[in-house]
């Protein structure tokens, strides 16, 4: 990216803003937010222009052999703007090691693969136990972790978890009456009622009568 003089001179200004803040005029303030604009847009049309030459670079690495020169000199150039290789690109550059360019492009993209595996292992943060994350996800799981080392600071016995909730014991299930008894009959548990006999003479009125 270049700077042309005249917004040198508008860099230079709001740069004189900053460090010294006062008061701006107006135009001093429309000159840096067209600038501001300027950068804005050429960091878009350079954003568009990578991904242009990296969809390039894919269609030309997907076509090696025959592609070779136009690879190397596309990956070349992405390589300057900040582009990381990729393990295919490593894998292309091997099969083309032949090639005294693909030798030195191989030399320097395995020097740029080593320094990414070793920034990401730098930056790799201790993992946490299973079972901490786990009461540290629950809901209110910092305060009760924190109460129990302020208790443990102070002497004190912490607090056991309260237990899981008894579970109902299920019931005894009512023993069917024994299969080898016959069930009663209707009959036999409601007996019908029996017919009234016919009246017994009185032996007092058949004296009487004689």
């Amino acid at each position: 990216m270049a700077f042309g003089t005249e917004e040198l001179r508008v860099l230079r200004r709001a740069l004189a803003l900053a460090l010294h803040p006062g008061p701006a005029s107006a135009e001093d303030v429309q000159d840096c937010l067209r600038l501001a604009e300027s950068l804005d847009e050429v960091t878009r049309e350079g954003e568009r222009l990578r991904a242009f030459m990296l969809a390039d670079l894919v269609r030309y690495r997907a076509a090696l052999p025959g592609t070779t020169t136009g690879y190397l000199a596309l990956l070349e150039d992405v390589l300057g703007a900040g582009y990381r290789p990729v393990p295919d690109d490593l894998a292309a550059l091997r099969a083309l090691r032949g090639t005294p360019a693909a030798a030195v492009l191989l030399d320097r993209c395995r020097v740029l693969a080593e320094q990414d595996v070793r920034a990401r292992l730098a930056g790799r943060t201790p993992t946490v136990p299973a079972s901490r994350s786990h009461l540290l996800a629950l809901p209110g799981g910092l305060a009760v972790q924190g109460a129990g080392r302020a208790r443990e600071a102070a002497g004190q016995p912490a607090k056991k978890p309260a237990g899981r909730p008894a579970e109902p014991r299920p019931q005894t299930p009512v023993k069917s009456p024994r299969p080898d008894r016959p069930i009663p009959t209707p009959g036999e548990v409601f007996p019908p009622k029996r017919k009234p006999g016919p009246p017994t003479a009185d032996p007092h009125q058949e004296l009487a009568a004689g």
